[in-house]
Formats: C-alpha cells, structure tokens, sequence
C-alpha cells in the first residue's frame, strides 16, 4: 500500500510538473519573439543611424592634389571625363574598377552648393548613382584606405572632384 501512495504521489506530481511546463511554453515564446522584436527594432534604428552618417561628405587634403570631396569614411570621388551630364559611359570591367557612388541624401561640406548634387539612374544597371554637377561619381577600387587619391589622372580621364572641379566635354 505505501508503494501504491508513493507511485501516485510521484505520477501526480509528474503530471503537475508536465502541465505547468506545458503552460508556460507559449507566455515563453511569446517573451522570446518580444525580444526579437525588440532586438530587431533596435538593429533597424542602427542601420538607418548608420544610414544617415554614411550620407555625409567631407573636404579632405592630399599634398599633392589638395582638397578633394570623400565620402564619410574618407574615399575619395571621382569623375570620368568620357561621361556625359547625367550619363555614365563607365560600365562593364570600368565599372568594376571605378565602382558607382550612390547615396540618398547628403550633407555637402563647406565650399559646395548642395544643389549641385543630383542622381540618375544607370542605363546599363537600373540602380542609382549620385551626380555632381550632373557628372557621375565613382570609388576607385585600389584606394584601399581613406585618404589614398590612387585613381587621380588614371588614364588621363579619372580625377578627383573639387569645388573648383570644370568639366569639359
């Protein structure tokens, strides 16, 4: 007889233990897709503060060319003088090598008209790319740092884009 009480004892206690377990599965995911939800929100306000820093220019130095226009993290940009206003004759291995430049919105530094910056939308590629003057702007691949100008009179038609920057045709 004290075996039977201890082996029900045991089973009710089991069967207890199984449905609190059972109940408290979906309050824990509930909690769980919280924090992911949560945790998503919080990556998608870094992505887009990231975003935003990412969008602004900046006027840096070389000895050797001067002042040149870079994006956030110091890339330099470029210009080629085969293109067109608001068209790209860069495309294929040249826009592999000369990479396009595209941002949404940007905060220009001192010495340039926001107004002078545009975007047009590549006729070989569909995706966007940002102008200055209505020229496409590029990255040069072998700038590997910020600061390096490696792409500055590549060719005789590559260079770097300044306030005083005049396009020929």
């Amino acid at each position: 007889m004290k075996t039977t009480v201890h082996f029900y004892t045991f089973l009710l206690a089991g069967i207890i233990l199984a449905g609190c377990s059972s109940q408290e599965k979906p309050e824990s995911t509930g909690a769980k897709e919280q924090a992911q939800e949560a945790t998503t929100a919080v990556n998608n306000e870094t992505e887009k503060d990231l975003a935003e820093s990412d969008t602004e220019l900046q006027l840096m130095e070389n000895e050797e060319i001067g002042n040149y226009l870079a994006d956030a993290e110091g890339r330099a940009l470029y210009y080629f003088a085969k293109d067109q206003p608001n068209t790209s004759n860069c495309s294929g291995d040249c826009l592999e090598n000369w990479p396009a430049f595209y941002t949404e919105d940007l905060a220009v530094p001192e010495g340039f008209n926001k107004e002078d910056f545009g975007t047009i939308t590549r006729a070989d590629t569909g995706e966007k790319q940002t102008t200055y003057k209505g020229y496409p702007l590029y990255y040069f691949v072998k700038d590997g740092a910020s600061g390096d100008v490696k792409g500055q009179g590549v060719k005789d038609v590559w260079f770097i884009v300044n306030s005083g920057t005049k396009f020929t045709q």
